[in-house]
């Protein structure tokens, strides 16, 4: 059989009411050439059943037990078979032209490995407008990616190599997984942004992780820590991430202050006092 040129990961727990809206979107897609790679991470209720009732042959389904979004992608990154990897969330959904229009920039960048697209944003079926700061960025877009996490996975096609050199998802991260990797790989790569809206979301559920961790920025700091620690950034970035993890843990620590925790807020404060840049 020849391989695909795309392979699309979806992982999925718990999102029966989701899942088809997301699976249809793939299989509509106008350009045939991919597998879609379901990694079903321990659902409890009837998303399986939902997929059962899926007979094309594009579609590969996978069970585990629960182990979080990054285990559950990394599953589907190790099965995949495609050139590039496509992510889609299991409550997102994709244009039809999502894939045609990505292999077309593809076929006209050659030089970048990782491509995304514009996102349509809702609640509640209503359309939010997104804010300049969450306006998608291009080409050298790490100090974007310090700031927030820039790239929206279900918009994001990277070609198959780009895990190879610079690892999969980091599984110790039970939250901001995304942000931690776009550190990673933007730190030494360039991003395509395709000037459509090709994939669309509807937030505001009550599982989202925002929800279950709502102390984000200590695994944001986390992240920044092991970008510095790392050895892969050069000075400018070095510096760039020395400052964001500065502005972060102030907020940390204001908060941790705040609250009465003086000890935590005080180890905020002084923590990026143990990062020198060194030769």
């Amino acid at each position: 059989m020849n391989t695909p040129f795309f392979s699309v990961i979806i992982p999925v727990y718990n999102r029966e009411k989701y899942i088809s809206k997301a699976l249809d979107s793939v299989l509509s897609q106008t350009m045939e050439d991919f597998e879609c790679i379901i990694v079903d991470d321990g659902s409890e209720d009837s998303t399986c059943e939902v997929l059962k009732k899926y007979r094309d042959k594009r579609i590969k389904i996978l069970s585990q037990k629960n182990s979080g979004p990054s285990a559950a992608r990394n599953r589907g990154i190790s099965e995949a078979s495609g050139r590039f990897i496509s992510f889609l969330d299991s409550d997102d959904w994709w244009k039809k032209d999502k894939l045609k229009v990505t292999y077309q920039a593809i076929q006209e960048r050659p030089d970048i490995k990782i491509f995304h697209t514009l996102e349509r944003w809702y609640r509640g079926g209503v359309h939010l407008n997104q804010k300049k700061k969450h306006r998608p960025p291009t080409g050298e877009v790490f100090g974007r990616a310090l700031k927030i996490c820039s790239i929206s996975l279900s918009t994001a096609t990277i070609r198959y190599d780009v895990f190879e050199k610079y690892g999969l998802f980091d599984e110790s991260f039970p939250a901001c997984e995304d942000y931690e990797f776009w550190l990673r790989i933007t730190s030494r790569e360039k991003v395509h942004l395709i000037e459509e809206v090709l994939t669309e979301k509807e937030g505001g559920h009550k599982d989202q992780q925002s929800k279950k961790y709502p102390a984000m920025d200590l695994f944001r700091i986390r992240a920044i820590c092991k970008a510095l620690e790392s050895g892969i950034l050069d000075e400018e970035k070095y510096q760039l991430a020395l400052k964001e993890l500065k502005v972060k843990c102030n907020i940390y620590g204001l908060g941790a202050q705040k609250r009465g925790r003086l000890s935590e807020a005080e180890k905020y404060f002084k923590l990026h006092e143990s990062y020198i840049w060194e030769e």
